[in-house]
């Protein structure tokens, strides 16, 4: 069976890009289920450059074809941070200092609305943004990227997100819904990673159709 390899240990993002992408004919294996426990060196500077060493690293691990998003919340009354350090926001010191190490969604979520006490809700637009990359069987990288708008609430609501999920009011529903509120199919018709899934999805089917994958 063809075999696209999702480059991430985070089960809900794996569950949540098989759903998106579901292409009949093809299987969807995060890292894993390859027996591979170590992590990509998330060193660029940029989400579309994390999101390519991501998928290299596990095409070249696997030497099966591998897609890889990079994501995270960009909060406009903070310069557009967290950004690329969204999930391992809690971990960086003062002077922004990076451990490499992955903070946990409530610590993470914590040290947000500590940052933003104060700020009128007027103040506290932000989006999530996603760059996909696709490296196939060839070893030729792919991409794609995508914004979600909104805003981020001053307490964490719903139960069925992720991530900043809790803490992401979103714009097309004019802010009354947070992200976690939203239904699975709700929230990967609107979501960042949803529309840049679905922009690469036709190379996706292109590679299965033509047995490049």
């Amino acid at each position: 069976m063809p075999t696209l390899v999702i480059a991430t240990h985070n089960a809900h993002k794996a569950a949540e890009i098989a759903a998106i992408i579901d292409l009949p004919g093809l299987e969807l294996h995060p890292l894993d289920d390859f027996g591979i426990s170590e992590s990509a060196c998330e060193d660029g500077t940029s989400f579309t450059a994390n999101a390519e060493i991501k998928a290299r690293f596990a095409y070249q691990h696997t030497g099966l074809p591998a897609l890889a998003d990079d994501s995270g919340i960009c909060v406009d009354a903070l310069a557009g941070a967290p950004g690329i350090y969204s999930a391992r926001y809690a971990n960086l010191d003062a002077q922004g200092k990076d451990d490499a190490c992955d903070a946990s969604d409530l610590a993470n979520n914590a040290k947000l609305l500590r940052a933003l006490e104060g700020v009128a809700p007027a103040g506290r637009g932000a989006h999530f943004h996603a760059a996909i990359c696709f490296v196939d069987a060839q070893g030729r990288s792919h991409f794609s990227e995508a914004d979600m708008t909104g805003a981020i609430a001053t307490a964490p609501r719903g139960e069925d997100g992720f991530g900043y999920d809790p803490l992401f009011l979103v714009d097309a529903y004019d802010r009354r819904l947070s992200s976690a509120e939203l239904s699975r199919s709700q929230k990967n018709q609107l979501s960042h990673r949803g529309q840049a899934l679905r922009a690469i999805r036709p190379l996706l089917e292109d590679a299965l159709r033509l047995g490049e994958l």
